[in-house]
């Protein structure tokens, strides 16, 4: 599976709040109108220009904070094609899989926001093709692939009528 789109570039510490601020969380059983306030306080404009199959790029602890499992799916609403960062709260981590957004753990100090960014699932491979780099990852185990290409653990289990690992 290759996803192809633009980067926005978030810094270190991107929290659950400042991907969906809590003062929207009256929205919560209405995604595409939450979607509308996606880190904003980190970016005000990112949930306006954001681009189906752009990606979100994070530094270190990407997803902190609560485990509001709305945080990955207004990203994935907003159109990401996934989130990149150098490391993830591990209940982000897990509700992003679950949801059907990928996440994957590189090195992102040297994408920027704007750089295209294609990424290589089953490779293990992030290439930024605006500046000719290809950093590694470690490829996500085939169940995570499984999950993310039925859309999340729900259609997975409504597809294949249980758990297939």
């Amino acid at each position: 599976m290759i996803l192809e789109g633009k980067a926005w570039k978030f810094g270190d510490d991107i929290s659950t709040d400042l991907i969906c601020p809590g003062r929207y969380f009256h929205l919560r059983s209405n995604l595409p109108e939450l979607a509308k306030h996606v880190l904003e306080d980190a970016d005000p404009e990112f949930a306006s220009k954001v681009n189906k199959g752009d990606f979100v790029v994070g530094g270190r602890n990407f997803g902190l904070g609560s485990s509001r499992e709305h945080a990955p799916k207004i990203i994935k609403v907003a159109g990401a094609n996934g989130v990149i960062a150098k490391s993830f709260a591990r209940i982000f981590y897990r509700n992003a899989i679950n949801v059907g957004l990928p996440v994957l753990e590189c090195d992102t100090t040297g994408i920027e926001t704007g750089d295209e960014i294609a990424v290589d699932l089953q490779e293990g491979t992030v290439t930024n093709v605006t500046k000719g780099e290809t950093l590694k990852f470690e490829p996500l185990p085939p169940v995570m692939i499984r999950i993310l290409t039925d859309g999340g653990l729900v259609a997975h289990i409504a597809k294949h009528g249980d758990f297939q690992v």
